[in-house]
């Protein structure tokens, strides 16, 4: 059997970040189990990677956090996408559908 692969591919975490929380406003760890749930258990992404991506975002203004509380009642930071954020993601959606289709070609049988 096969290792399953848990690395994001190198350049995909943003991107990754910024279609999670398209969907919902998350904290950080909530971000990271999202990935994890909605990829099938494949991607992992841990805190050594996550947290400077979230700080880099918020830097460019993709993402904005505000002080919330986890469902165990801590105080937590959560994250939600800007406009500009939503601008960025969908230039991040063509690049990448122009590069996973170019790689399909690539792969694909013959």
């Amino acid at each position: 059997m096969t290792e399953r692969r848990s690395d994001v591919i190198k350049g995909t975490l943003d991107m990754l970040i910024l279609r999670t929380l398209e969907r919902e406003e998350l904290h950080g760890w909530g971000i990271a189990k999202r990935i994890q749930q909605r990829s099938g258990e494949v991607l992992q992404i841990n805190q050594g990677s996550l947290y400077p991506a979230l700080y880099r975002l918020a830097d460019k203004g993709w993402i904005d956090s505000s002080e919330g509380e986890s469902a165990e009642g801590r105080t937590v930071r959560v994250y939600r996408l800007t406009p500009s954020g939503e601008k960025h993601l969908a230039s991040e959606r063509a690049t990448w559908k122009e590069l996973s289709a170019a790689v399909n070609l690539v792969m694909g049988t013959t």
